[in-house]
Parts: C-alpha cells; sequence; structure tokens
C-alpha cells in the first residue's frame, strides 16, 4: 500500500490525502501557454490547480501573459509572421491592439521549441482576459477548480508593469467579483504584492515564489544588501526561506524544484507551511520531488506528474473536458 493511500484511509477519506496537482501555465508541454486551448486541455486531463500568470493592460483589463511583453517565441503579428524581436510592452498597450497577435505556435528554430516537442499548436489564440479563464472553468462545471494567480511585477522593472499594490487590488476585486476567491492563490516572486493581497483580503491565500539560481535568485542569501525581492524580510535576519515565509505572514511556499531537498521540505512543514515545487516536467524528476514529501507540483506535463501519482495509488483529480 503506497503511503498516500495509507494516509488516506488512516483518515478516513481519500480527499485528506489529496495532493495539489497544478497545470503550469496551462499545460504548456501540450498546448500553448496561457491560452484558452491550453486551459481547456488541462481541465480535459484532470488537475487541482490552475497556474498562470496576469498582467494587466493600458486600459486596466487584467489578461493572461507570462512576459510584461509579447514574448517573439510565441508571438505572431498581425502579418502572420513572428515578431523579431520583443513586442509591446502589455502596461503600455491597449487590449484591443494586443488582440491583433496571435499566441497560438511556438517559433520553430527557437530554444523555447526545443524545450515542448510534444505542444499542438492553436493558431488564432488570443491573450484572454482573466474573465474569460473564470468563465471557462464555469462552463466545465468544475466548481471545485482551483486558480493561482501570478501577479507578475518585478522591482528592478518597475515601470513595465502596474505598481505591486493597485495591481494586487485590481486582482483582488477580480477575483471577489467572480466569486472563486475561496478557490483561489495569489503568487509572486515580488513579495511586495503579497503583502498588498494579506491586507487586502485575508481570505485569499497567498504563495511565496523563490529561486536561488545564477540566473535569477529572489532570496540573495548572503550578498550584501540582501534583497529587493522579498518586501524588507531578510534572509540574513532570519537564517532560512521557510522562516523568511513564516515571518512574512505567508503559509505556502512555492520552490523551484533545483532548490528543495527533503530537509529543506520537513523544515517548512514543520513551520506549518504548505510546500509546491515548481517546474516539474521530467517523470524521474517529478517522482524525486514527490519522495521529498511536497504537498503539490506544478507542472508543465500534469500528464505526468497524473501518471507518478496512480502508480503510487494516489487519488487523482477529474477531468473535465471542456471546449474553449
Amino acid at each position: 500500500m503506497s503511503r498516500w493511500l495509507a494516509l488516506a484511509l488512516l483518515c478516513g477519506t481519500l480527499q485528506a490525502a489529496a495532493f495539489d496537482l497544478q497545470g503550469h501555465r496551462g499545460a504548456r508541454g501540450l498546448a500553448p501557454e496561457n491560452t484558452l486551448p491550453g486551459f481547456a486541455l488541462t481541465l480535459g486531463i484532470g488537475v487541482t490547480t490552475l497556474e498562470t500568470d496576469i498582467a494587466v493592460s493600458r486600459d486596466g483589463v487584467l489578461l493572461i501573459s507570462h512576459d510584461p511583453a509579447l514574448n517573439p517565441d510565441i508571438t505572431r503579428g498581425p502579418d502572420g509572421q513572428f515578431l523579431n524581436g520583443r513586442g509591446p510592452v502589455i502596461w503600455h498597450t491597449d487590449f484591443a491592439e494586443l488582440q491583433r497577435y496571435d499566441v497560438g505556435r511556438l517559433k520553430p528554430g527557437t530554444r523555447y521549441a526545443a524545450m515542448y516537442p510534444e505542444q499542438k499548436p492553436h493558431d488564432g489564440a488570443r491573450l484572454p482576459k482573466l474573465e474569460e479563464l473564470f468563465a471557462l472553468v464555469k462552463k466545465s462545471g468544475n466548481a471545485q477548480m482551483r486558480f493561482a494567480l501570478e501577479i507578475k511585477v518585478r522591482p528592478d522593472a518597475p515601470d513595465e508593469t502596474m505598481a505591486p499594490e493597485p495591481f494586487a487590488k485590481a486582482l483582488v476585486e477580480a477575483v471577489r467579483a467572480a466569486g472563486v476567491a475561496p478557490r483561489t492563490t495569489i503568487l509572486s516572486f515580488d513579495w511586495r504584492a503579497l503583502q498588498a493581497v494579506q491586507k487586502l483580503a485575508p481570505e485569499i491565500g497567498t504563495v511565496y515564489l523563490t529561486i536561488q539560481q545564477r540566473n535569477f535568485d529572489n532570496i540573495r542569501a548572503g550578498q550584501p544588501g540582501g534583497s529587493a525581492w522579498t518586501a524588507g524580510v531578510q534572509h540574513a535576519d532570519h537564517g532560512s526561506v521557510p522562516k523568511m515565509i513564516q515571518a512574512a505572514g505567508g503559509r505556502i511556499w512555492s520552490s523551484f524544484h533545483g532548490d528543495l531537498d527533503a530537509a529543506k521540505v520537513k523544515e517548512a512543514q514543520g513551520l506549518g507551511l504548505t510546500v509546491l515545487a515548481w517546474t516539474v516536467n521530467d517523470p524521474a524528476r517529478i517522482a524525486q520531488v514527490m519522495d521529498m514529501g511536497v504537498d503539490g507540483i506544478v507542472s508543465d506535463r500534469p500528464d505526468l506528474v497524473r501518471a507518478e501519482m496512480q502508480r503510487r495509488g494516489m487519488p487523482l483529480p477529474k477531468p473535465t473536458p471542456v471546449l474553449p
């Protein structure tokens, strides 16, 4: 009997052992990221949470995009050609103008395309409004589906997005208006946004994103001056990332999987934190990360995470197919 199944039986219900399977940007490994066709495919696979990224257009529309500017690796202009370089900054562009761009296909020959050889294109896909994602899930009939919405801001590029506090306010209002606050968490690498959410909406969970890699490090442990990303909560004052998050009033830690080990997971859970690992796509690595005891995985290939969950006898989220 698997450890997860044994725990479920001990608690008297399979639901008690629920593992948070999050589809990253929908299911980026299989369908165009952050698009309605991609989210529809993810709902058909069966996940507990749809993870996605939120941006704001110049005219105040909350929409879904990972990048602050249109990404040439996934974007074609009105002429049908891939962009030659970085596209318009979303915060500087009206929503109607952004709708002229097609984000339904990977640009051949790019490193991005090589990373996701199984992604199927969906020509004609546009950057969706957040409200369209809520409507798609409602159409699917899945009243348990959760949303993990990332506020995309950064302290080193303040002119490229709405500021953290008004951004948090706009997103909280949209989530409340849609009636999905109990099923939503808001995440960010820039902890200023999370502090704003906690003040505005204590009923909405906040997820503290971290990465400590050479190309991006929002913790900056041991570095002079500390980090501008962590809302004044510095590693030097607390000694570990889980203790930083606890001090910030956080309950959920979402870490880059390469920064995690079993000891860190145990420490965080001992402090009362839920631990998620992102973005885990390789079957062997999925198994390794699950062996660490994490509470959930964020993946571009939720189908592969489901396969490992099934192998371990864990309860699986119910698929709810829907047309975009």
